[in-house]
Parts: C-alpha cells; sequence; structure tokens
C-alpha cells in the first residue's frame, strides 16, 4: 500500500511515499443516490452508510497477513521454548496431583466399598436395637438384614482388590513402551482429579510485552488527557462518553494500531489529541517517541475528530542504521523519487524533489549533514545533474564534491563570502535565460512552461541541484548589505527556481531570525529536522505550529542519529530515520558521478579543472598536505600563512591541529612545493604567505597537461 501525503505550496504538490505499510485503512465512503433518504425506502439505513470491511483488519493487506504470520511464529517458538524447558518440573506435578487424586478417589469409594451407607431396613433395625438392647430377636434380625445388605459389596471389594494385583503383576512384566502408556493412561486421570480448581499443570506464561494496549486503557488515557468527560459524580465511569474505534487495538508489527473517532458533543478534534501526544504516552506508560499519531483524512475514509495512532513496542529509531540504496548503485534519475530512509513502522520513505526546495536543521552531530547529502547524492548518480555547491563550515563533508561541482564555495572567509555571491549571481543569470528559452518553446515540448527531461537533454538544460551547507555561518560573517543581498537571492532562487528545473537544498545549525531569515524559510517546500532543544526551535525549522500538530523534533534525543521529523506540507508529516551514507561510501558516489559527466560532456565548472580531483580520477595519489592546501586556497591566489594554518584545522583539526609554520613549510617541502617567494602582499599588507601557483606546480606535469 502507498500512502500519499500531499503539499499544497509550490507548482506541484510534493509527496512523501510510503512503501508497504501494513496498516489497513478504513473505505472512503461511497456516494449514495438521492433516493436513499426518502422515508418510504426502508434499505435507507443500510445504504447511507460505506460497508464494513469483509476481513478483519489484520488480514486486509498481504504485508499485514505476512507480518502476523511471522508474529505468530515466533509466539509459537517462545511458549515451546518456555515449556520445553519446565518439562522436568511438570513431571514432578504431574506424579503429585496423581497421589492427590488417588487419595480422592479412595476416600469417596471407601464408604462404598465398606457397606457404610446402610438401606433405610438397616438403619430402622439399628435404632430399635439401640432402644432395645434386651431384644435378641431384634438384634439377630439386625445381623441377618446386614449381612444381606453386604454381602455383594464384600465380593466386589475382593474382585477389585484382585484386579488391582494382578494387573500391578502384569505391568511388571510388560514391556516398558506398554508400561509408560499404561502408567500415563493411569496417572492422566488421577492428575485430572487431583487438580483443585486453581490449580494448573501448565505455567501460565507470556511473552514480554512492553506495551499491551486494549481499548479501555485507551479511553482511560484520552479522559486522563482531558479529551473525554468523565461520567457522573460518585458512579461508575460505564455513563462516560467513550471512543468509538473503526479498527482495533490490534497488533501491527512491533506495536499496537488503532483507528477511533472521538465521541461528538464533547467539543474535541483530532487536533486536540495530535497536541496531546506526550500525555497520551504517558498515561499509557511508554515514550512519547514510540506513539506515531495523525488525522485521517476524508479520502481515507476520516472526518475532523478520526485519528490513526500507532504504540510502539520499544523505541522504533534505535538499532543499526539502513545502508542506502546509492552506496551500491550505478545510476539514478532525478526525476523519481529519493529513497530517503524509513518510518518507524519500517515502510521505506521516498521523497520526490522536483520542483521542490529543501531546507535541514538541527543540533550538531545529530547526522544533519548526512541527511542532506543523501539528496545531493541522487543527484551525483543522474548526468545531466549540475552542482552548485557552497559549505560554511568549509570542512571534510563536501570535499568530495570537488570531483563533480560545477561551483563550490568551501569556508566562510571574504573570498569565500565573494565567490558565494558570483555563484548566485551565476545561478540568477542562469535561471532568467532558462525562463526566456522555455517561454520561446512551442506547447508541444514545453506544455507546461516547465523543465521536462526531453528539454534537459534536446536543449542541454541540466536539472540545477544548489546545496548549501551551514547558512549561518555566511550570514554571521556577511555585512548587513551583502546579507540582504544574499538572502533576496536566495528566496529568488527558492521561489521561481523549480519551474526552471533549480533544486534547493539548504542546511543550517541555528534556524533563527538572524542565522536564517524567515522569509527564506517559510518559502522552502520540504523541511527536514533532527533534534532541536525545544519545540520553540522544531517550529523554526519545520514551521510554525507544527510542534502542536505532532511533527516536534525536540522529543527525539542524542541516541537518534540520523532520525529526524520530515514535513511537506500544512498536514502532512512523517518521523524518519533517514538511510545511512558514510564519507567513504559518499566519495565513491563523486567519482562515480565524475566518470558519467565525462562520458556524456556534462563535467563543466570548477570539477572540470580541478588538479586534485583530476588526479583522483586517474589514480594518482597526491600527498594529503597538497591536496589540502589546494582546496583551502581554492578561492584565493595567495594566502598567509597563518591564514592557511587556520583553514588547514578548519578542514581537518584531527592532522592539522598541531601544524605550526615552520613544520608546513617542511610538509610543504616535502611535498615537492617550491615557494618563489616567501612573502605575499594582500590588499597592501606584506606577510609570510604562500602562492597558490607554488603549491599547483608541485602536481604531476601530466595531470596538469591533461585537466588544464
Amino acid at each position: 500500500m502507498t500512502e500519499t501525503l500531499a503539499d499544497t505550496v509550490g507548482t506541484r504538490p510534493p509527496l512523501i511515499l510510503v512503501k508497504d505499510a501494513p496498516t489497513p485503512e478504513p473505505a472512503p465512503t461511497d456516494p449514495v443516490v438521492e433516493a436513499v433518504d426518502r422515508a418510504d425506502n426502508p434499505l435507507a439505513d443500510w445504504l447511507s452508510v460505506p460497508d464494513a470491511p469483509v476481513l478483519p483488519a489484520w488480514a486486509r493487506s498481504a504485508a499485514s497477513i505476512k507480518a502476523n504470520a511471522a508474529a505468530f511464529g515466533r509466539l509459537t517458538w517462545w511458549h515451546t521454548q518456555y515449556h520445553g524447558f519446565r518439562v522436568p518440573k511438570y513431571l514432578f506435578k504431574t506424579v503429585l496431583l496423581a497421589a492427590r487424586g488417588f487419595f480422592r478417589a479412595t476416600m469417596g469409594l471407601w464408604p462404598t466399598l465398606s457397606a457404610q451407607d446402610h438401606t433405610a431396613t438397616v438403619k430402622a433395625l439399628r435404632a430399635q436395637v439401640k432402644a432395645r438392647p434386651e431384644d435378641v430377636d431384634l438384634a439377630t434380625r439386625l445381623q441377618m438384614a446386614h449381612f444381606d445388605r453386604t454381602r455383594t459389596r464384600r465380593w466386589r471389594f475382593g474382585a477389585a482388590a484382585a484386579g488391582v494385583a494382578a494387573a500391578a503383576v502384569g505391568i511388571a512384566l510388560a514391556d516398558p513402551a506398554l508400561q509408560a502408556g499404561i502408567a500415563g493412561a493411569v496417572v492422566t486421570p488421577l492428575a485430572y482429579l487431583g487438580r483443585g480448581k486453581e490449580t494448573h499443570l501448565l505455567d501460565q506464561g507470556a511473552p514480554p510485552l512492553r506495551v499491551d494496549m486494549s481499548a479501555q486503557q485507551l479511553n482511560d488515557a484520552l479522559r486522563a488527557a482531558g479529551l473525554l468527560k468523565s461520567g457522573r459524580a460518585n458512579e461508575d465511569e460505564k455513563d462516560a462518553p467513550r471512543v468509538s474505534c473503526s479498527m482495533g487495538p490490534v497488533r501491527d508489527g512491533r506495536g499496537w494500531a488503532v483507528i477511533f473517532d472521538l465521541p461528538r458533543g464533547g467539543g474535541k478534534t483530532a487536533s486536540d489529541v495530535l497536541a496531546k501526544r506526550e500525555v497520551i504516552a504517558q498515561e499509557l506508560g511508554v515514550d512519547e517517541i514510540q506513539v506515531i499519531m495523525s488525522r485521517v483524512r476524508a479520502s481515507k475514509g476520516g472526518n475532523a475528530g478520526r485519528v490513526s495512532m500507532w504504540v510502539a513496542d520499544d523505541d522504533p529509531y534505535l538499532g543499526k542504521p539502513n545502508p542506502s540504496p546509492f552506496a551500491t548503485a550505478e545510476r539514478f534519475s532525478i526525476w523519481d523519487p529519493i529513497p530517503f530512509g524509513q518510518d518507524a513502522r519500517g515502510n521505506r520513505i521516498e521523497v520526490p524533489v522536483m520542483w521542490q526546495s529543501m531546507f535541514f536543521g538541527g543540533l550538531p552531530r545529530r547526522g544533519k549533514t548526512f541527511t542532506q547529502r543523501l539528496m545531493t547524492a541522487a543527484g551525483l548518480l543522474d548526468a545531466y545533474v549540475r552542482h552548485y555547491v557552497a559549505d560554511g563550515k568549509g570542512g571534510a563533508d563536501w570535499m568530495p564534491m570537488r570531483a563533480v561541482a560545477h561551483r563550490l564555495v568551501m569556508g566562510a572567509e571574504d573570498d569565500a563570502i565573494e565567490a558565494l555571491k558570483a555563484m548566485l549571481a551565476e545561478l540568477l543569470v542562469e535561471m532568467e535565460r532558462r525562463f526566456a528559452i522555455l517561454r520561446e518553446l512551442p506547447t508541444s515540448i514545453c506544455p507546461e512552461g516547465k523543465l521536462t527531461p526531453d528539454i534537459v537533454q534536446r536543449y542541454n538544460l541540466p536539472v540545477i541541484f544548489v546545496t548549501i551547507d551551514e547558512l549561518q555561518e555566511y550570514f554571521t560573517a556577511m555585512e548587513r548589505e551583502d546579507r540582504e543581498q544574499v538572502i533576496n537571492d536566495l528566496c529568488r532562487i527558492a521561489r521561481r527556481g523549480p519551474a526552471a528545473g533549480f533544486v534547493s537544498n539548504f542546511a543550517s545549525q541555528r534556524p533563527d531570525a538572524d542565522s536564517v531569515p524567515t522569509k527564506l524559510r517559510e518559502i522552502i517546500t520540504l523541511r527536514y529536522s533532527t533534534q532541536v532543544v525545544d519545540r520553540a526551535s522544531s517550529d523554526m525549522v519545520l514551521g510554525k505550529g507544527k510542534a502542536a500538530q505532532g511533527a516536534d523534533a525536540s522529543v527525539l534525543s542524542e541516541d537518534h542519529v540520523g532520525t529526524g521529523v520530515l514535513v511537506t506540507g500544512p498536514a502532512s508529516y512523517v518521523t524518519v530515520r533517514a538511510d545511512y551514507l558514510d564519507g567513504t561510501g559518499f566519495a565513491t558516489l563523486c567519482q562515480k558521478g565524475r566518470t558519467l559527466r565525462q562520458a556524456t560532456g556534462q563535467l563543466t565548472g570548477d570539477a572540470a579543472g580541478d588538479v586534485t580531483a583530476a588526479a583522483d580520477a586517474s589514480g594518482v595519489k597526491l600527498p594529503p598536505i597538497l591536496s589540502d592546501a589546494l582546496e583551502v586556497m581554492r578561492h584565493s591566489p595567495r594566502m598567509f600563512t597563518t591564514d592557511l594554518l587556520a583553514g588547514l584545522v578548519n578542514l581537518d583539526e584531527d592532522v592539522y591541529g598541531d601544524f605550526n609554520a615552520e613544520r608546513l613549510a617542511a610538509e610543504l617541502e616535502a611535498a615537492g612545493v617550491k615557494r618563489t617567494s616567501k612573502q605575499v602582499k594582500i590588499s597592501g599588507t606584506n606577510a609570510a604567505g604562500y602562492q597558490r601557483r607554488d603549491i599547483e606546480a608541485a602536481v604531476p606535469a601530466e595531470i596538469l597537461l591533461a585537466h588544464g
């Protein structure tokens, strides 16, 4: 089953595609003809409501049947192990119960075998003898009557004793297998007779479930959260309003699923339930991260008071991360939905990005950049995607993009800021050029005035993927005028660019009004947030009021690395554990992307002339100090030694944290760098430094001749 959550912002609604969701949804209401509501129609009540599902909830999809069959198998195996270890205990308990049963049988039969239950005649005579003990004739008559009464029972008692003795001798001489069968046939009824009403032969074992939800627990939780009214004072809760469940609670994968309607007359809606997620979780005895709630819309047969809720047995976002399919893929089309991750139930989440803009936010070291790179990675495997990349931090995360990126800006120093401004200006010119081309194309080629896969290749207009990480670094380093200009440029690209084939992919650690202005964040269509400190910060990333609707990234913990809340519209969100693609895998993808572009003639811009990337592609290993120094000086023809050291430390603090000017000079000299001058002049100031041309001169000649 595929669930689609659509946004109303943008040229085309963004989608979250949920693959193989096991939870069945109620069928939508069928259209009703006008004659149904007539008073003389005896079938009006039946025809004016949707048909009830024929199959139970767990049997309405192949995935659900498979999941329940697997769960039944695990339950059977658990019980087999549980009772298997207790077989010696059960045997000993059976013998004790059989002994008790034999005692009870003997005590029950003894009065009959011993003729203690005399007839009425014998009892009457005995009473007369007690009254007249001197009457010998009466005593004789009593003795004769007693003899006649017990004659048959003596024969029965003797026959029974002889039968038991003979059976004992026969069993002792029989085959062991027959002895076991006879013993079982004798012991079993005796053990059954020996058990009491509260005595059970087998232990009542049950698998340890962390959550055992029932309809009563659900009502109690909602009532405690103030969503249901209580019953009358000093009376039972029988008359209190309750929710009506259209499905469940039923087991669904690793948790419980339920779809319920709030009672009418209480003034509460589905939105009120979503806002009480933490309280409901507390009442159910779970963490709020285990509770997944959403409204059921009319298209799914819902209404303003219908809620779908799933409660996981444990934290669904912990454990070994799922590897990204891109790690082994050779090609990908950016026009297809991008494999992004899994939700709490294990359903695959795919996100279309064409015609969209994206924003990623969250605390440091929570997987924000790794997740943002998944989107860019999709474009690496499509040769007709042109990448513009800027990294305000200037670290190693985006360095592999030098093999592919048409433009690559690293860091937030003055030269990098100028390079960023030039990159945005280039993008705006390209955007207007594309709109001019699209306007002139006939409707047979460009029916909607937008880029199409055919236009991309026919007119060499590749999709433009604009990736900017650590936006706050640029905005905090800029002067006010530059900052306003860059913000306006980014807004134009995010607002108008999608129709021209621009996909914006922005990220920031501090999504406040100063770091990332509201007017930029509010026009972004897709938003993703890893853990943040509070609900206000979550709303800054995901949109105002989203936390109250249930899209709250502040409930995530520091253990939820790579997990975040993905929002695609006013009421569309899902918590996703993003696929994992490490730095090595990303670097491999960049090399694959370079090969694809070389084969199709799409390797352009900075990547075409990058000597370090060319060396990597040719299998030539440059000394790390050489390639790193060239990366730091990417935007500068010359640089002071102090600035070069600072850039290297920012690039890799573990390697360059202890470097000083003398060690730097020694390492570069060992790598083949010959300085034409130890002094450089920048903005009228002379100081110790390096020329980029001196460092490039240390690159093997065959690389320079082949690439530039």
